[in-house]
């Protein structure tokens, strides 16, 4: 019997429900506050309140529940650690403003909640059911939004693409939020730790915004993240063997059959030379690496801003990193990669490290045109559930058995025990 999507993760030995609350706060500080035009006007004051009062409750909620400051060694949150230092000795100049400031105070709140959740990281899908469930929340809102206004969720300003009408969301993040939980709901459903009912819920209509979102990178993450995540099980599971023959069967009729379509679809209607420079991010690539700067620049980068360079969106987060945290900074999160792909190989195959070879390589792929992997993102609690999936179980420690008295034996029948 499979489980609803629905339900908790483990049983009793699980965390607190509250840890579910704490996980949704980080992810509704991570939505960002600019996008598309709400059907409410939505201040971005406003939003950017709500926002930062999810972190701090989150902080806060995670301190009470683990007050004794249990956690667990962790090279990855050592690692974000280590970016957050970097990012507060090259924003301490002040070349980006006082905002760089307030964004290393957010950077801290979220890697300290991080740190504080280890605690409960045991190999599970525990969290990966939370992050689907948040999520699909998420995705909620945008269809509600497309429902009450065709309009303001699809607008001309986007090209007709999908948007978030009733909160401020682009099409890449509908996308890619879209994109992470089809992926794990799929890879869920052939461990058969849900019901084919529940798994069709997620799955249907986010392949639906998906697709109205064209977003490719999404797309092709989505694609790519599956194919490594059940490539890694077919040697010793069926269903995963299965699976991917059939889904190699469709594929190739799908492609053949709807070339044309698929590839409008891809296009969006751009120009082959738009299409490639990447809608333009190319340029704003070449102008960021063309400006000068000084080694200590170079070395630790501007200071965290708003991932942008000349008023334009970077779109990569490498180049992100590079500019609001150096070379130094790029150098950690390529190692952050390293660790996780390293340690991902090493585990025996199983579900779990399916999972997270998902989350890892999709990361990888969005890598080369969202930016994230530098501050508080989405793309970071990503890479987070991949963490809890590949942390080893807890044992929990035996309490010793109190000693039972001996009976005494008759004087003629007593002996003397040295063991």
């Amino acid at each position: 019997m499979g489980h609803d999507l629905t339900r908790a993760g483990p049983g009793p030995a699980g965390p607190p429900r509250t840890v579910e609350l704490i996980w949704g706060l980080l992810i509704l500080n991570t939505l960002g506050s600019a996008g598309a035009r709400t059907i409410v006007p939505l201040p971005r004051s406003l939003i950017q309140m709500a926002t930062m009062g999810a972190l701090a409750t989150a902080f806060a909620l995670a301190l009470v529940l683990n007050l004794r400051l249990r956690v667990r060694a962790s090279a990855f949150l050592f690692l974000l650690t280590l970016l957050l230092v970097l990012s507060v000795i090259s924003s301490a100049n002040l070349e980006s403003g006082f905002g760089a400031l307030f964004r290393c105070f957010r950077l801290t709140l979220f890697v300290s909640t991080l740190w504080l959740l280890s605690r409960w990281w045991d190999g599970s899908p525990t969290f990966v059911r939370f992050h689907i469930r948040m999520y699909f929340g998420v995705l909620v809102s945008v269809a509600a939004g497309l429902v009450a206004s065709p309009g303001a969720a699809m607008p001309d300003l986007y090209g007709g693409r999908l948007v978030g009408a009733l909160w401020p969301l682009t099409p890449p993040q509908i996308g890619q939020y879209a994109a992470v939980i089809i992926g794990l709901t799929v890879l869920l459903l052939l461990d058969r730790r849900t019901t084919g009912a529940s798994a069709a819920t997620i799955i249907v209509p986010s392949l639906v915004l998906l697709a109205l979102t064209h977003t490719r990178t999404a797309t092709l993450g989505l694609i790519i993240g599956l194919a490594l995540a059940i490539g890694s099980l077919v040697m010793t599971s069926a269903a995963a063997r299965r699976f991917f023959s059939w889904a190699v069967l469709l594929a190739t009729v799908v492609g053949v059959g709807l070339s044309s379509l698929l590839q409008a679809w891809f296009l969006r209607g751009q120009s082959q030379e738009n299409f490639s420079n990447l809608t333009g991010r190319a340029k704003v690539w070449d102008a960021l690496l063309a400006a000068p700067r000084t080694t200590t620049e170079q070395v630790f980068g501007m200071g965290l801003g708003d991932k942008s360079f000349g008023g334009l969106p970077i779109d990569n987060s490498w180049l992100a990193v590079y500019n609001e945290q150096g070379l130094a900074g790029v150098a950690v999160v390529a190692v952050v990669f390293v660790v996780l792909g390293g340690v991902a190989l090493l585990r025996p195959p199983s579900p779990e490290r399916a999972a997270a070879i998902f989350l890892i390589s999709y990361c990888a792929i969005a890598s080369y045109t969202e930016a994230g992997l530098g501050d508080a993102s989405p793309y970071l609690l990503h890479l987070t559930v991949a963490v809890s999936l590949l942390a080893a179980p807890t044992v929990p420690v035996a309490l010793p058995t109190p000693a039972v008295p001996r009976q005494r034996t008759a004087p003629r029948a007593q002996r003397t025990e040295l063991t």
